[in-house]
């Protein structure tokens, strides 16, 4: 099953339990997903965005919620901060698995080997490879520090 089709399955199953909340993350998921769609239809793309421009997305949503998250928290906003990981918990659960330290390692060596990077001037190529293997199994922000330091 895609993940358009498990994202509508939670929507419908968040509708039969009336759960407001799940119900209310999944129809922003489905709303991010047309808006994307319709600026795909204005570059003359056909057939939608993909399984990978959807998780991109959702990638995109947790880490804004996050951010959000922490300046609730900073401003003494438990409740509203509470709401945002909410959403975050929903999210992930459309997301691949996050690798850990030890597999993001792994898969930084492995980017730096196939690219044959030999020094920071190519930690672009290296970058773009590990996006493109691991689009939401990992945030990039930690990874870009541990490919800088292998390559330096």
């Amino acid at each position: 099953m895609d993940l358009r089709a498990r994202i509508n399955a939670g929507l419908k199953d968040a509708m039969k339990a009336k759960d407001a909340d799940r119900l209310s993350t999944l129809r922003l998921i489905n709303a991010a997903i047309k808006d994307r769609d319709i600026a795909a239809r204005g570059t003359g793309e056909e057939g939608g965005v993909s399984d990978e421009q959807v998780t991109a997305i959702l990638a995109k949503m947790v880490k804004q919620r996050q951010e959000s998250a922490r300046a609730y928290e900073e401003a003494g906003r438990i409740e509203l901060a509470e709401k945002e990981n909410g959403e975050i918990g929903v999210i992930e659960e459309f997301l691949p698995r996050q690798l850990d330290e030890d597999e993001a390692a792994a898969a930084v060596d492995a980017a730096i080997a196939d690219t044959g990077a030999t020094s920071i001037r190519d930690m672009g190529r290296v970058m773009g490879l590990l996006k493109e293997r691991h689009a939401g199994q990992m945030d990039f922000g930690r990874v870009g520090p541990m490919v800088k330091q292998r390559l330096g």
